[in-house]
């Protein structure tokens, strides 16, 4: 029998794959309807798909909101944290892949009164080739089937060979007469939006595969993922987190620390983390305006409620968690209460930090 808490978590997964189901079929629907505007000089369609595009947008917006209550809810590890960080770059996914349908419905606009003596089919077949990379891109996703995420990823080189054909297809015809000059931007950028989604589709499959397997598949070797730990002074708990972080050693993996109102760090911190075999002689505090970058962290940890302020506002790609506990370096009493303070502190922080690691890496931590 399934406990509440595990109900409650299948729940909410359930509510965000349904809410990111119908944003990808709001993103289908508006790439057929603009093909077909396109193909039909259907100028209703074209107005239709571009006034729609607030729906997919909102939406957007939706499931942001969702992955940021799952975050604070569930407090999610392992494989659902990986899935909730994975949606919420599919979703921004397939917002871009939204405006790319308004953006061939606007082209639509520019080629109507245009005389166009050229055949379609290389339109219709590059549509008919990424409309359906993206639906089982989100199949994959749903399903959580690295296997069809892979074998989906294929597509996109036929996409950009195609794209390619068009282009000098067009550049052709418009040498022989057969299309006007204000048509060929339009026409180009018809070709390269759907050879885009294309792209994106790509991307999802590269989300998802980093969802099932914790593998990152984009910029193998090279890909790094940012994670800052925030407190209000930068001199215990933030700076605890970051020396057990980096003696974790793992590649492709940065971390930082700062805090609101830095102070020098603890003694009775750098001796406690000593002792532990962890050396800080080369770690100063630093305040969240001296952290290089600080756009580029995809991971924000909060240790101080106050901490939280640093959390950019939503929507947001950042991932946020709130890993509140008490400073020991405040703790009063005899030797051994304030060494009780410090270890507990420190357990609760290597313990969080081997599972927020093992859920990025996919494997087990020492």
């Amino acid at each position: 029998m399934a406990t509440h808490l595990e109900e409650s978590l299948q729940r909410d997964i359930n509510l965000i794959r349904g809410k990111v189901l119908e944003m990808c079929g709001l993103a289908e629907a508006a790439l057929r309807k603009s093909l077909k505007a396109f193909l039909n000089r259907d100028l209703q369609s074209a107005y239709s798909v571009i006034l729609r595009d607030k729906n997919i947008d909102e939406l957007e917006k939706e499931i942001d909101r969702l992955c940021l209550e799952f975050l604070v809810r569930q407090q999610p590890v392992a494989g659902h944290l990986r899935f909730v960080y994975a949606t919420i770059k599919i979703n921004a996914e397939l917002e871009r892949i939204g405006d790319y349908a308004e953006s061939i419905a606007r082209q639509v606009l520019k080629l109507n009164t245009a005389e166009l003596k050229i055949p379609f089919d290389k339109f219709v077949e590059i549509a008919n080739l990424s409309i359906p990379m993206l639906q089982d891109a989100i199949k994959a996703f749903v399903n959580q089937n690295a296997d069809l995420a892979g074998a989906t990823m294929i597509t996109e080189e036929k996409v950009d060979d195609l794209r390619n054909d068009i282009n000098a297809d067009l550049m052709t015809a418009r040498e022989k007469g057969l299309i006007p000059l204000e048509a060929l931007t339009p026409l180009l950028t018809i070709a390269r939006r759907y050879e885009r989604v294309s792209d994106q589709a790509k991307n999802i499959c590269e989300e998802v595969l980093y969802m099932c397997t914790g593998e990152y598949s984009k910029h193998k070797g090279t890909e790094v993922l940012r994670i800052l730990f925030v407190d209000r002074h930068n001199s215990c708990r933030s700076q605890m987190a970051e020396a057990i972080a980096r003696s974790l050693q793992t590649t492709n993996l940065v971390f930082n620390s700062a805090g609101l109102r830095p102070q020098p760090m603890d003694p009775r911190t750098v001796d406690f983390l000593a002792k532990k075999g962890i050396e800080t002689a080369m770690q100063a505090s630093k305040s969240i305006e001296q952290v290089p970058n600080l756009e580029h962290y995809q991971i924000i940890v909060a240790l101080d409620p106050e901490a939280r302020k640093v959390f950019p506002s939503p929507p947001t790609k950042t991932v946020t968690l709130d890993w509140t506990l008490n400073d020991p370096s405040q703790a009063q009493g005899s030797v051994e209460e304030v060494r009780a303070a410090y270890e507990q502190a420190y357990q609760f922080i290597k313990q969080n930090l081997q599972k927020l690691v093992e859920a990025i890496v996919g494997d087990k931590v020492d």
